[in-house]
C-alpha cells in the first residue's frame, strides 16, 4: 500500500470515528421579503441564507455519508410570523421517487423530508414536521427515544400543528418549501434564540434514512444529538389566538325509528405566552370519530379502547406522564347503578352508552428553565337511565353517573438535556355521595452524560373516598444499559392491595410484586443478509403479595430483523415453566384458580410495502400442560396498492382456544368454571382513494364473530384447582359485531375541513351458538342494523387575520 493510500485510509477512519463527535450549526437569515410557499425558491432572500448539507445515514448503515447523486441542501429564513425552510433533494433517477398520496399523518409509500425543531435546545422534545414527495403533511411531538423515522408503527402522530408546505417534482429530484408559524412551536422569550435543529430525508425505495446532524444509533436517545440553529433574534410574535367553530348534522335510522340532530360548537386555542397554550373545547362533537373494535370479552377485566377524540390525543405528551390518565374515562360508559335498584324486581329499560362531555380545557407548556406544566380539566353531565318495575311496568329515572369533574396536573422538570423528574396528580370529584378519588405520582428518569445508562422509577399513591377511605401505592425501579450492540434491563415493581387508579386511569391488577430482566443484541450496520437485526432474551417472575403464590412467569427468546430486500421477520419462543395462579378470574376477592405450564411460539412475516402487493402473515400456537388444551391463531393480511392514489388492505384473523377453562358464574357457596371451546373470526377491509393530497375517500369495514361453547363444568376448590360439577343453567355465548364507515374528507384550508360520513353498524349477542356465518349475518342485520349519515364543517380562524376583516 502506498503512503498516499495509507494517509487517505487514516483520514477516512478518522472521519468515521468523529462523524458523530460535533454538532452542526446552521444560521438562519432574517427577511423582510414576502415568501410565497410554492416550492420554487424564487425570492432573492433565499440566496443569502447559509446552506445545510452533507447528510449522513441514520439507518440502515449508520454513519455513512449520503451519495453525491442524492445530495440534499436546506436553507432557513425567518420573519416575525414564521420560519421558512427550503429543501432540495437531488435524485439520480427522479422517476423512482415514491409518492403515494395518503391522508395527513399517514406515511404510505413515499419519500419524505422533515425538520426537527426544539425551541429550548434541551434535548427533550422535538416538534417534527414532515412532507412526503406527494405533498402530504405529517407532524408530531417527539418525546420518546429513537423518534427519527416517521414510518415507525409505534410513533404518535396525534398532535397536529398548523403550517404550510409545497412540493415540486423536478428533473433533478424534488423540492420542499415550508412555512412554520411560531404558533406551531414553543420557545423562550429570549431576544437571541438558540434552537435544537435537525433535518431528515427518507429515500423510500432503498429504505434509507438520513439526517443533517449525524445521529449515533449506538445511543438510544436521539433528540439530544440534534444540531443547532442560530441567528433568530428580536422576534416579535403575533397574538396566538385561534378559533375553530364547527357545525354538524346527523341523520340516524334504526328499528326504533329515525332522528335528525344538529350540533354546533367551538375549539379555542390561545397562546398565553410563547411557551404556554390554552386549549378549550365548548360543546364537543365526537360523532365522526373512529368506531371501537368491540370484542366478546370473557376476561375479568374491562376492554380497553384506543382514544380517537382529537382533543384528548393532540398535544397530550405531558398528560401521559406516569400512565395515570386513561382519557376514555372522561365521557365513557356510566359506572354506577341507579340508587335503590332492585335487580330482582327491576330492570334497566334504557341506559345511555356514554356520558356527555360538557366542556374541557387544558393548559400546557414549558418554561425556559425546562419546567413543563400541564393542567387538564373536564366536566361531564349528570346522566340518567330508565328503570322499569318488572311486575307493575312502572318506570322511573335513576342516576347512573353524577355530575363529575376530572382534573390532571403535571409538573415535569427537565435537566442535563436527557433527564427529568415529574410530579403527576389526578383527581376525580363527583356530585353528592358518590366516590371520589385522588392519585399522585412522583417519577424520575435519569441518564448518564454519555446516554449509556438509565435509571428510572416511580412512586404512586392512590386514595379512594367512598363509604370509607382506602389508600394504596405502587413503586418501581428500572436500571438499563441504553447504548451499544449489547444492552440489558433489570426492573422491579410492587403494588399494594388497595392501589386503585381506575377513576381516571386504568390498571387491571394490584397486590403483587414483580422482577423482570432482559438482555438484547443488535447490529448497528447492515450485513450480507440483514439491514437491521436484533435478538432479545427476557424473563419475569410475578408473585401475589398476600399468599406469596406465583401469579405469572415466563422466559422468552425473540429474533427480528429487516432483510436486504426490506422484508421483516420475527420469531418468538416463550415458556411459562412454572405453575401459577390467577387471582382475578374467580371474580371474588381472596380466591384464585390454577394456571398450567405452557409453551408459545409465534412467527411474523411482513413483506416490503414498496411492492405493489405486500403480505403480512402471523401464525401462533400455545400448548398447555393440560390434556387437550391449546390455543392457536392465524393472521393474514394482503395489501394491494393499485397506484399512488388507491390502496386496498384486507385482514383475516382466526383464533381458536381448545378446552379453555374460565369463570362462568357463582352462587353464595360456589364459584363455577366451564371447559369451553372458543372461536373468533375477524374480517377487516380498508380502502383509500386519494383524489389529491387534501381530499380522500376512505372505507373501513369490520365483521367480528366469536362464540364460547361450554361442554364441561367445574367447581373451584380452595386450593385453586377444579372438581367436576353438574350445571344446567350456564348458557353458551355467541357474539357478532358489524361496523362500516365510508367517509369523504376535504382539507380545503389549514385546519379547516369538510367531512361526510356514512356509517352503519350492528351488534347481536345471544346464548345459542349459530355456527354458520350466513345465519349469523342474517341475525345481525335483521335485528339491530343502525344507519347514520353525517356532515361536519370545521373552519380555522386566526385572530390576527380575522381582525383585518373589520
Amino acid at each position: 500500500m502506498s503512503k498516499i493510500h495509507q494517509v487517505f485510509l487514516s483520514l477516512l477512519l478518522l472521519t468515521g470515528v468523529n462523524v458523530f463527535a460535533q454538532k452542526k450549526i446552521l444560521v438562519a437569515r432574517n427577511t423582510s421579503e414576502k415568501i410565497t410557499v410554492d416550492g420554487k425558491f424564487t425570492e432573492a432572500a433565499w440566496t443569502t441564507a447559509p446552506l445545510a448539507g452533507d447528510f449522513v445515514m441514520f439507518q440502515p448503515d449508520n454513519g455513512k455519508p449520503i451519495d453525491s447523486a442524492k445530495n440534499t441542501e436546506v436553507r432557513i429564513l425567518y420573519d416575525n410570523d414564521a420560519v421558512y425552510i427550503a429543501a432540495t433533494m437531488h435524485d439520480d433517477d427522479p422517476s423512482k421517487i415514491r409518492k403515494e398520496i395518503t391522508q395527513r399523518d399517514n406515511v404510505g409509500t413515499a419519500d419524505i423530508f422533515g425538520v426537527f425543531i426544539n425551541g429550548f435546545n434541551d434535548g427533550q422534545q422535538d416538534f417534527q414536521f414532515f412532507v412526503t414527495a406527494s405533498g402530504v403533511q405529517l407532524d408530531r411531538l417527539a418525546t420518546e427515544d429513537g423518534a427519527v423515522s416517521p414510518d415507525n408503527f409505534n410513533q404518535d402522530f396525534s398532535w397536529d400543528g398548523i403550517w404550510d408546505s409545497k412540493v415540486l417534482i423536478t428533473d433533478f429530484g424534488w423540492t420542499v418549501e415550508m412555512k412554520i408559524p411560531y404558533a406551531a412551536l414553543r420557545f423562550s422569550k429570549e431576544k437571541v434564540q438558540t434552537w435544537g435543529l435537525n433535518f431528515y430525508r427518507s429515500i423510500r425505495r432503498d429504505r434509507q434514512h438520513y439526517t443533517w446532524s449525524p445521529i449515533d444509533s449506538e445511543i438510544r436517545s436521539t433528540r439530544n444529538q440534534n444540531g443547532v440553529l442560530e441567528g433568530i433574534e428580536n422576534v416579535k410574535t403575533s397574538t396566538r389566538l385561534f378559533f375553530i367553530p364547527y357545525s354538524s348534522y346527523y341523520y340516524e335510522n334504526n328499528e326504533s325509528g329515525s332522528a335528525n340532530k344538529f350540533k354546533a360548537g367551538m375549539d379555542i386555542k390561545y397562546g398565553i405566552n410563547d411557551s404556554f397554550t390554552l386549549d378549550a373545547i365548548l360543546i364537543p362533537d365526537f360523532g365522526q370519530t373512529r368506531f371501537d373494535n368491540v370484542i366478546l370479552n370473557l376476561s375479568p377485566f374491562e376492554q380497553q379502547f384506543s382514544e380517537n377524540r382529537p382533543f384528548f390525543t393532540e398535544g397530550t405528551d405531558l398528560f401521559n406522564k406516569g400512565a395515570l390518565l386513561y382519557s376514555r374515562r372522561i365521557g365513557g360508559a356510566p359506572r354506577f347503578q341507579p340508587e335503590d335498584f332492585d335487580p330482582v324486581n327491576e330492570t334497566i329499560a334504557n341506559a345511555p352508552a356514554t356520558v356527555n362531555l360538557l366542556n374541557a380545557v387544558k393548559v400546557s407548556g414549558r418554561t425556559k428553565k425546562g419546567l413543563g406544566i400541564g393542567v387538564l380539566n373536564a366536566v361531564t353531565e349528570r346522566t340518567y337511565a330508565t328503570v322499569q318495575n318488572t311486575a307493575t311496568g312502572e318506570k322511573r329515572e335513576g342516576v347512573v353517573e353524577p355530575l363529575t369533574n376530572y382534573n390532571v396536573l403535571v409538573l415535569d422538570q427537565r435537566f442535563n438535556q436527557n433527564s427529568s423528574v415529574t410530579l403527576v396528580n389526578t383527581n376525580t370529584l363527583r356530585e353528592g355521595h358518590y366516590r371520589d378519588a385522588n392519585v399522585a405520582g412522583l417519577l424520575f428518569d435519569l441518564n448518564t452524560k454519555e446516554n449509556s445508562y438509565n435509571l428510572s422509577g416511580d412512586f404512586k399513591y392512590s386514595t379512594i373516598y367512598s363509604a370509607s377511605q382506602t389508600d394504596g401505592f405502587k413503586t418501581s425501579l428500572n436500571f438499563e444499559k441504553t447504548s451499544g450492540k449489547y444492552r440489558y434491563t433489570i426492573f422491579g415493581k410492587y403494588l399494594s392491595a388497595d392501589y386503585d387508579i381506575n377513576d381516571l386511569g386504568i390498571a387491571f391488577q394490584s397486590d403483587y410484586h414483580n422482577i423482570y430482566a432482559d438482555f438484547s443484541y443488535r447490529i448497528l450496520n447492515p450485513t450480507k443478509v440483514f439491514n437491521t437485526f436484533r435478538t432479545d432474551v427476557k424473563s419475569s417472575l410475578e408473585l401475589e403479595n398476600t399468599t406469596g403464590k406465583l401469579q405469572d412467569n415466563f422466559i422468552n427468546f425473540s429474533a427480528e430483523g429487516n432483510t436486504r430486500r426490506n422484508d421483516y421477520y420475527r420469531l418468538l419462543f416463550q415458556a411459562n415453566p412454572l405453575e401459577s395462579f390467577d387471582f382475578y378470574q374467580p371474580r371474588i376477592s381472596g380466591r384464585y384458580s390454577y394456571i398450567p405450564r405452557s409453551i408459545t411460539t409465534l412467527f411474523v412475516f411482513s413483506s416490503n410495502y414498496n411492492n405493489t402487493l405486500a403480505i403480512d402473515f402471523n401464525p401462533s400456537v400455545k400448548w398447555y400442560d393440560e390434556k387437550g388444551r391449546r390455543d392457536y391463531g392465524f393472521f393474514f393480511s394482503p395489501r394491494y396498492r393499485i397506484n399512488d392514489k388507491i390502496l386496498l388492505i384486507y385482514g383475516f384473523n382466526y383464533v381458536r382456544s381448545m378446552n379453555d377453562r374460565g369463570y362462568v358464574g357463582h352462587d353464595p357457596t360456589n364459584i363455577y368454571y366451564a371447559e369451553r371451546n372458543i372461536k373468533t373470526i375477524t374480517n377487516e377491509l380498508s380502502g383509500k382513494l386519494a383524489l389529491n393530497n387534501k381530499m380522500t375517500i376512505n372505507l373501513t369495514a369490520r365483521y367480528y364473530w366469536s362464540f364460547s361453547d361450554n361442554h364441561d363444568f367445574f367447581v373451584l376448590q380452595n386450593d385453586g384447582h377444579l372438581s367436576p360439577a353438574t350445571l344446567v343453567s350456564v348458557l353458551d355465548e355467541n357474539f357478532n359485531v358489524w361496523n362500516f364507515d365510508l367517509s369523504y374528507a376535504w382539507w380545503f384550508a389549514p385546519a379547516s375541513q369538510i367531512s361526510i360520513l356514512y356509517r352503519n353498524n350492528a351488534l347481536d349477542y345471544r346464548n345459542d351458538i349459530r355456527r354458520g356465518i350466513g345465519e349469523n349475518l342474517k341475525n345481525l342485520f335483521d335485528n339491530s342494523l343502525n344507519n347514520i349519515f353525517s356532515v361536519s364543517f370545521r373552519y380555522y380562524i386566526d385572530y390576527n387575520s380575522a381582525r383585518k376583516w373589520f
